[in-house]
């Protein structure tokens, strides 16, 4: 299952982690945002030790939205070393594999 990040933990969970992370900026009216949540969460179990995995609420979290410049949803973001690295926004090309294949790819990248 995936992680609930929030501006509370965002900074520990995110910005500060060793190990990549993949975070889904969603809101629950948001129907596409409904079709991606069963494969982040699919990711999140499939790479549990080797990178994060979460989703933010942009509805509870409208400065973290702002913050990262957040204006479709779905969004998902990749994050090494505190920094975006990488966004899919939409649906169109999310898969597991395809999610799961980023990550490892940054885990495995210089740096981490």
């Amino acid at each position: 299952m995936a992680l609930q990040f929030n501006s509370d933990n965002f900074e520990a969970e995110v910005l500060q982690s060793d190990q990549p992370v993949l975070v889904d900026f969603w809101a629950e009216w948001c129907g596409p945002c409904k079709m991606i949540g069963p494969l982040v969460d699919a990711v999140a179990s499939d790479t549990e030790g080797t990178a994060k995995v979460g989703k933010v609420d942009v509805d509870t979290e409208q400065e973290l939205a702002r913050t990262y410049n957040i204006q479709s949803l779905p969004t998902i973001a990749f994050f090494k070393g505190g920094e975006i690295v990488e966004t899919m926004i939409g649906t169109q090309g999310v898969t597991v594999d395809v999610l799961k294949g980023k990550l490892d790819a940054l885990a495995q990248a210089p740096g981490s």
